[in-house]
């Protein structure tokens, strides 16, 4: 068997639509109750990056047929030391040597660009959970990363919703909060809440835990939001936000956000909920949940489940999340090698 990789980008149409097809392959194998395999959004990733991200992509061919692939995200606006990766092998070629000799190309891409440390995530069976491969742990290991943080996705469906025992937290919540009011709009953030949207997004690495992750607060301006904004729209995200308003100072002082892919109108993404911290304790996170699936379903109505991810070390969010009804699927691990 011979192995060959080579790096690509988006001129060579011929790699990016191969790559396409192994994470396709591998999705519907490794996670088949999560959307297809978006191709919109992968081929965003190419001509519409995220701001500030430069990204290396490698294909590998077993024999000449391809393989598997690796992405390499390099931040450069923050943490210049670091880089996340993805690496996909095509689940008939595995266990063929195409995984190490992927890991072994990107090491030496890392280090041509001075990076000196590596975050990538892996997927695991909880006890009563889907089936899920031990293969990815043990990978990870085997390069000697270091298991960093700990997190798990849950999952709402929308039929099973208690909607009695949820407008009685609402109830119980909305005393809590007087002084604050509700904003909902969809896509890309008004002029009039950038600042404070970025403000919020700038806190994210700060407040929520990170375990053993060497990672940086991001410095988010107003001009990031925007590159956020257009690298989104490019992926085909139609996104839902609510933000709850600090009346006496006029400020958005807590923002989540829902969004639905391209790929499956059935399925959402639970993404950010950020609270200020100076405005805690008012149940203001509940609150902008609750109301945020409420702005998500009047427009996306055909959506059966939505998806989140938390530490599970954030005790706070997961109770949050256990309240309106999502449950546990599966567990997935950051893994962190230094170079």
């Amino acid at each position: 068997m011979s192995i060959t990789i080579a790096s690509f980008d988006s001129a060579d149409r011929a790699a990016v639509d191969a790559a396409y097809l192994i994470g396709a392959a591998a999705r519907d194998v490794d996670l088949p109750e999560l959307p297809p395999f978006c191709r919109q959004r992968f081929d965003a990733l190419f001509h519409t990056p995220m701001p500030g991200t430069e990204s290396l992509w490698a294909l590998a061919r077993l024999d000449g047929v391809p393989a598997g692939y690796l992405q390499l995200d390099l931040p450069h606006l923050d943490n210049t030391d670091n880089a996340t990766v993805e690496l996909t092998v095509h689940p008939e070629l595995r266990r063929r040597g195409v995984g190490r000799a992927l890991h072994e190309y990107g090491l030496r891409l890392l280090r041509e660009h001075g990076r000196k440390r590596v975050v990538g995530m892996t997927v695991s069976a909880l006890p009563d959970g889907p089936a899920r491969s031990v293969a990815g742990d043990a990978f990870a290991a085997s390069t000697g990363a270091q298991p960093a943080l700990a997190e798990v996705r849950r999952r709402l469906e929308i039929a099973k919703i208690d909607r009695v025992a949820l407008r009685a937290a609402l109830a119980e919540a909305q005393p809590r909060a007087e002084g604050y009011q509700s904003v909902c709009w969809q896509g890309s953030t008004p002029q009039e809440y950038v600042a404070d949207i970025a403000y919020l997004d700038s806190r994210l690495i700060m407040d929520a835990p990170m375990g053993d992750v060497q990672w940086e607060p991001e410095q988010v301006d107003a001009e990031r939001i925007r590159g956020n904004d257009r690298a989104l729209d490019a992926r085909g995200r139609r996104r839902y936000h609510l933000g709850i308003l600090h009346e006496a100072s006029g400020r958005l002082v807590a923002w989540t956000l829902l969004d639905v892919g391209a790929s499956a109108d059935w399925h959402a993404f639970q993404q950010i909920t950020i609270v200020d911290p100076a405005h805690r304790g008012r149940r203001l996170g509940l609150i902008a949940k609750a109301e945020n699936l409420h702005h998500l379903l009047t427009h996306e109505p055909a959506v059966r489940v939505i998806d989140t991810m938390n530490a599970a070390s954030n005790t706070y969010m997961v109770a949050i999340n256990e309240q309106l009804g999502f449950r546990p699927v599966d567990s997935w691990n950051n893994w962190q090698l230094t170079l």
